[in-house]
């Protein structure tokens, strides 16, 4: 049983334990909540690019980003069939229901003083919102938080209850450097509310603003190696985005209008193209502008300099060409790409299980503190006693054992030698095993072998304290990648399988999914480039065996389908399972061994 159907049975008999409704209550709303999607905020500083970010993620221009009403209130989107219905929870208890306006945009007036706004939900019929509900939150001025009740009231928008973000995306200004309040403010912020490296990751946003560079990217990706090199026991990663071209991109932003423009300033001379994009201004007011002035403030207001040049370049392409163009160039990523938005929200979602369950974890421990009487006192220690760090629910997350063990570093509760720590921060910043230990496939159980020695030291070292546990964490995920590959054994000689009919398109889909975890992508590899039934399952062996490996094949891919959010991932999904079920059925039909 994994932890999370641990966690809703410990609620469930707790709840029926308890005679406090209150406190009924309360883990009710934390079992809820382990069935709900993922809950991402996204903060920073005022003028920082957060909504022009939560745009691009939901597909849509329904953030705003003008200073405004809705600027100053924490906004969530969520999975709801009744597309654009608005919910404005009130600070008395109210609410009070609307809809977005023309175009998917806040209304300018919620029809309550903003004063009185709690948060606003908003429904959207959107496939990614079924995996995951981002929350949009007002801009701070600065990240310096008094303590942590204040700081989930301004990320959180509550603090009356545990019902905050599982998972942060923090959206920095593009600087120069970080200096030391900053970074301390940052890693004070995190850690009154809750976030970690585990469940936090800073984007760095308008890096097209510096404005002396033609092309930004270069010094973009050194500042977000030099700010992940601070920040790497608060995040698991910092990545640069165009914000701007993201939502450009991701919202369709360009009309007919606009791309004739790009055509226009396509053909002109090129010095008059250059002597109009020095100054922005000119675009739209100059005289030798081809484009209509409210035209030109379009191209500004969507692309900016960086983004007119490049629309410029590929005004050629067709639309939807030219659109994934802009999205390629603005950083925020496609398929499973590490270092981008798109790779982060990837990140959140395979560990969407068990960034909730850490978050239950969180939040039934605050609650088995709370005051009680009578036999509820008794009720509450059993509850804690089930969460100790040493019990099935709390060890079980095995997954993030590596980012507990980051956490510990930054807590000082575990000391490592620089060799180390690169070490362990390599580990925490991807899920495939070369990537982890930095050496081809063929050497990983070699270079995991050898590192589990300094580990194995090290726990020993930190024996008997927090340092030794989290140590002990690192060394066990060591060992699993050290682990030979089960041989398989020369026994009979079987005939071979015939290979499954196999839908290209639909693992090529999935190949590109940022949700399709790394084993499951090498499974796809093997079956769409596998000569037979065998190497289709990515072994050497007879019809038995090739049938066991694809009836589990089927059922993990039948799994996934349940989880991915899109339609056509889920049918491409559905496909591949079907896939491999023929193979398991036409493995058994082979029959007994050939004897030769």
């Amino acid at each position: 049983m994994n932890p999370s159907d641990r966690l809703r049975d410990l609620c469930g008999t707790t709840i029926a334990k308890l005679a406090d409704p209150g406190l009924r209550d309360r883990v009710h709303q934390v079992r809820v909540r382990l069935d709900a999607p993922l809950k991402i905020a996204v903060a920073g500083a005022v003028s920082s690019g957060k909504s022009t970010l939560v745009n691009a993620l939901l597909g849509l221009p329904v953030a705003p980003v003008d200073a405004g009403e809705c600027t100053r209130v924490v906004t969530q989107y969520e999975y709801g069939p009744d597309d654009g219905r608005v919910e404005v929870e009130c600070e008395d208890g109210r609410t009070v229901v609307t809809r977005l306006a023309p175009g998917h945009r806040l209304p300018a007036d919620l029809g309550v003083p903003i004063d009185l706004v709690r948060r606003v939900r908003v429904h959207l019929a959107s496939e990614a919102l079924r995996a995951i509900t981002v929350v949009d939150t007002p801009g701070m001025n600065t990240t310096t938080v008094e303590n942590e009740r204040a700081a989930r009231r301004m990320l959180f928008g509550t603090d009356q209850d545990d019902d905050h973000a599982q998972a942060l995306i923090y959206v920095l200004r593009y600087v120069q450097a970080f200096d030391d309040t900053t970074l301390a403010e940052f890693r004070g912020l995190t850690e009154a509310c809750g976030m970690t490296c585990v469940n936090t990751l800073a984007v760095l946003s308008q890096i097209d603003r510096r404005g002396d560079e033609d092309d930004p990217w270069p010094t973009a990706r050194r500042l977000a190696v030099k700010a992940y090199a601070d920040l790497r026991a608060s995040v698991f990663d910092v990545v640069p985005v165009i914000g701007l071209l993201a939502e450009t991109a991701g919202t369709g932003a360009l009309g007919p209008a606009e791309l004739d423009g790009l055509a226009a300033l396509a053909a002109l001379d090129a010095a008059d193209l250059e002597f109009l994009l020095l100054d922005l201004d000119d675009l739209a007011d100059s005289p030798d502008s081809p484009l209509a002035p409210e035209v030109a403030r379009r191209l500004i207001r969507h692309l900016h300099r960086y983004g007119l040049r490049t629309a410029i370049t590929h005004s050629a392409e067709d639309p939807e060409a030219l659109r994934q163009t802009l999205l390629d160039k603005s950083g925020f990523g496609v398929g499973a790409r590490t270092g981008t938005v798109a790779g982060g929200i990837a990140h959140f979602a395979r560990r969407a299980d068990q960034l909730k369950a850490l978050a239950a974890i969180t939040q039934l421990r605050r609650v088995s503190r709370a005051p009680a009487f009578g036999s509820d006192l008794a009720v509450l220690d059993g509850l804690a006693a089930e969460l100790d760090e040493t019990k099935p629910i709390a060890a079980g997350l095995h997954g993030l054992r590596i980012f507990a063990a980051v956490e510990a570093v930054a807590r000082g509760q575990l000391v490592l030698a620089e060799d180390m720590q690169n070490e362990l921060f390599q580990l925490a910043r991807s899920d495939d095993p070369a990537e982890q230990l930095g050496v081809p496939a063929p050497e990983v159980p070699e270079a995991a072998r050898r590192a589990t020695e300094r580990w194995r030291a090290r726990a020993m070292i930190e024996r008997g304290r927090v340092g030794g546990q989290r140590a002990r964490d690192v060394l066990g995920v060591l060992e699993d990648l050290a682990a030979p590959p089960v041989l398989q054994t020369q026994a009979p000689i079987f005939l071979p399988v015939a290979p499954a009919p196999v839908d290209g398109d639909a693992v090529r889909r999935l190949l590109a999914s940022p949700l399709v975890p790394a084993e499951d992508r090498q499974a796809l590899a093997h079956l769409i480039a596998g000569a037979d039934g065998a190497a289709q399952v990515g072994i050497a062996a007879g019809p038995p065996d090739v049938a066991a490996y694809a009836a589990a094949l089927s059922a993990r891919f039948r799994s996934l389908s349940h989880f991915l959010p899109f339609t056509a991932d889920r049918r491409a999904a559905e496909s591949v399972s079907d896939s491999y079920a023929h193979l398991a059925v036409t493995a058994v039909q082979k029959g007994s061994p050939h004897v030769g």
